[in-house]
């Protein structure tokens, strides 16, 4: 779907950038070309830099419901469209839409305070000493692990499915499937389980057993929680982003690719 037609005026563009020398560069180069404006008052917003930056642009806009359009200065990229300086605004005419939800994670420490933070990628727990994390896995209320021995165990949206979830061995999940990826990080007992395809309206809920001889910490994108004691998890339906995408560079067609690869 094209963000508009071509008869309408050009949209109003915000840049934002990495904090690398060649992504500022870019910045004020493309500012020169295309001309300014605060998020605040942008059509879209342009992000220059690599997957990080393209995360915290989307953590800043969560609430603004602005479309993002990401051009890969980075090194992965994943995220991201190709870096080009002309031919910008043709780009954003025929650029698609994805739509996502982030994850909700609500983390209770050992203090008994409650944190509630978003994540795009996924939630993860780790655990922050030598000693295996000893933790109960509960789905929509449902005792579905009594005790699993691990150095960590994670929740993965479908776009963050090829990121660190692949890298600990979980599923890659097509965007449009409607599911959620539970995967294991290191899983010692059971040591067979692989984790859990899950509904999108799953609410999966992490205890830490013995959280003080075996301390955990809880990880949404980048934000950490340090001594958590129980993690719950759910899709936040009311949080809509919108990300923009070359057809050549489609999200959809890119994690599809990723099956694929040998």
């Amino acid at each position: 779907m094209a963000v508009r037609p071509s008869s309408s005026p050009p949209p109003r563009l915000a840049f934002v950038s990495a904090a690398t020398p060649s992504a500022r560069e870019a910045k004020a180069r493309l500012e020169k070309r295309y001309g300014k404006v605060t998020t605040a008052d942008a059509d879209i917003v342009v992000a220059l830099g690599g997957d990080g930056l393209m995360l915290q642009a989307l953590h800043h806009n969560m609430r603004r419901l602005k479309p993002i359009y990401g051009m890969n200065l980075g090194t992965v990229g994943f995220l991201l469209n190709t870096f080009r300086e002309t031919g910008l605004l043709e780009r954003l005419r025929k650029a698609r839409q994805v739509m996502l939800n982030p994850l909700r994670m609500i983390a209770v420490d050992t203090r008994g305070k409650a944190t509630e933070v978003t994540a795009i990628n996924e939630v993860s727990l780790f655990r922050s000493s030598r000693q295996t994390a000893r933790i109960a896995v509960a789905v929509d209320g449902k005792k579905r692990l009594p005790e699993l021995h691990c150095d960590g165990v994670l929740v993965a949206t479908p776009a963050g499915s090829t990121a660190y979830n692949l890298s600990a061995h979980g599923p890659i999940l097509p965007l449009g499937a409607g599911l959620l990826a539970l995967t294991p990080i290191n899983a010692f007992r059971p040591r067979r389980w692989r984790g859990a395809l899950l509904s999108r309206t799953s609410r999966v809920e992490f205890t830490i057993l013995d959280p003080r001889k075996r301390p955990v910490a809880a990880a949404a994108d980048s934000v950490e929680i340090a001594n958590v004691v129980k993690v719950t998890v759910t899709e936040a339906t009311d949080i809509r982003l919108t990300l923009l995408f070359d057809p050549e560079h489609d999200l959809e067609e890119r994690i599809l690719k990723e099956q694929f690869v040998p």
